[in-house]
């Protein structure tokens, strides 16, 4: 293969950005007219820049071993425009491989055939169904995620509509809703608000994207009628942590205009403890009260599910390398708990978790098998769960790590298990990432039945990725996902 002169390769870079800048517009137009959100291995492409795209196009070759450009897909997403198709998530970096590998040129009659479930099936008079009011209780990291992340998946087929937010009152509100507003806007982690944020002080609300957010002030649950403020019928996600049991969370469902309240703490007692993508068909109609569990159980349990069905999990330690919290001290002060009172920013601080016994909450096979344990280091976000197990039968590094791409490219665990084979990766790199966990397939070891993983997680944005994926099945927002996976 002859090398290309730098004035071509300039050329086709150049090229394909136009090619990419007439795909913004048809993706945007299939995702608000269509509902349909054309992604790329996973990796939404709604509201991505040119360079985004392209770059989300160069990862094909890092997980399928073949180049995918713009120029092999752009021909699919402009056929897809002309197809009436129905709502559904539509991997077109899947179709381009497929179709580059086919080779017959005809884009039509490929997605007719690969997408023969949805075409013709927009039904333009149906609209976008009704939405399901959101209500966040409390406005910390957390809280202020998923703020970022229901404005930003507004309209299309979504249907998660955020109402409201709820604060304790500081005084003078007019200073209190800017300072809420900053705070949403700026993020030292994950940097500025993807658009604009105002604030109507005398309406006392936050006009993010065009999605206005009523704040109310209140210091306990009791004390707000949501009806009065045109919401009923909401889930409203208590980020606060106070209350992690029925009768503590209990207080939400006893206000006016609430169906279901949703933890983002490991549950207590009888709340179920959900991991999207594991247990998440357990929910039933009557439960109101859920858990989404914890960062780490999230990030761990796919992990687990797929090894010990494919392997089989003797038994295991899970030891936590996770980032400093808000409940950690920043100098020296007296904490209720054991060491956390010691300097976040200055000290590692070993301290207990309850993730390894929280995994069995959500599979059950797990029960009594793990032991856990945690460091907490100072690096403000993006976590690790090292697992050291015992299989039940033999395997090797490479091997598994075949298996686990396999998992994080094509199976129904996608969008929990992220995969990355680079020796240069280090914390900040995961920095919003969306998945559940990562898996570093550099640092796995496997010596006959004993492996190794190393598994990183932004405990704050994947972490609220699944708190949305939990929102959406609470509210019956549910996308077929096309082509289908195979495992």
């Amino acid at each position: 293969m002859s090398q290309q002169s730098p004035d071509t390769v300039f050329q086709e870079w150049h090229d394909n950005q136009a090619i990419a800048e007439q795909m913004i517009p048809m993706i945007g137009s299939l995702y608000r007219h269509n509902n349909v959100v054309v992604t790329m291995f996973g990796r939404s492409l709604f509201n991505r820049s040119v360079i985004r795209i392209l770059k989300d196009h160069r990862f094909v070759r890092k997980v399928e071993g073949t180049e995918l450009s713009v120029q092999d897909t752009f021909p699919l997403v402009k056929a897809m425009m002309d197809l009436n198709l129905g709502p559904a998530h539509v991997d077109v970096g899947k179709l381009g491989v497929a179709f580059k590998q086919r080779g017959d040129g005809d884009a039509e009659a490929f997605l007719r055939e690969q997408l023969s479930e949805i075409v013709d099936a927009h039904d333009p008079d149906a609209g976008n169904g009704k939405s399901k009011d959101v209500v966040l209780y409390g406005f910390g990291r957390i809280g202020r995620i998923l703020a970022r992340v229901l404005v930003e998946k507004a309209g299309g087929g979504n249907l998660l509509r955020l109402r409201a937010i709820v604060v304790r009152g500081r005084g003078d509100i007019a200073k209190d809703l800017e300072k809420r507003a900053s705070l949403l806007r700026r993020d030292s982690v994950h940097g500025p608000f993807d658009g604009t944020i105002s604030v109507d002080v005398e309406s006392r609300t936050l006009i993010a994207n065009g999605n206005a957010i009523k704040v109310i002030y209140a210091d306990s649950p009791a004390e707000v009628d949501y009806t009065a403020y045109g919401i009923d019928n909401a889930v409203v996600v208590d980020n606060t942590g106070i209350w992690r049991d029925a009768e503590g969370l209990g207080q939400h469902l006893a206000c006016k205009g609430v169906a279901k309240a949703l933890l983002t703490a490991p549950g207590k007692g009888e709340v179920k403890n959900i991991v999207y993508g594991i247990n998440h068909q357990d929910i039933r109609d009557e439960d109101r009260i859920i858990s989404a569990a914890s960062c780490t159980t999230n990030a761990i349990v796919p992990v687990l599910k797929v090894l010990n069905d494919e392997f089989g999990v003797e038994h295991g330690h899970v030891e936590t390398v996770h980032s400093y919290t808000n409940d950690q001290n920043l100098i020296d002060n007296y904490h209720k708990g054991d060491r956390r009172g010691r300097s976040a920013p200055l000290n590692m601080v070993l301290t207990e978790t309850g993730a390894a016994k929280a995994v069995a909450k959500a599979l059950p096979e797990f029960e009594g098998k793990l032991t856990g344990n945690a460091i907490r280091v100072p690096t403000p976000n993006v976590s690790m769960a090292i697992l050291n197990l015992r299989l039940d039968r033999e395997t090797d590094a490479e091997a598994l790590n075949n298996f686990l791409r396999r998992m994080s490219l094509d199976s129904p665990y996608q969008k929990q298990i992220d995969f990355v084979d680079s020796p240069e990766v280090v914390s900040t790199d995961f920095v919003g990432n969306r998945h559940a966990g990562i898996v570093d397939a550099k640092a796995t070891i496997a010596n006959g039945k004993n492996a190794v993983l190393y598994v990183w997680y932004d405990n704050e944005f994947g972490y609220s990725c699944q708190v949305i994926r939990i929102l959406q099945q609470v509210s019956n927002v549910h996308f077929l996902k096309l082509p289908r996976a195979q495992a």
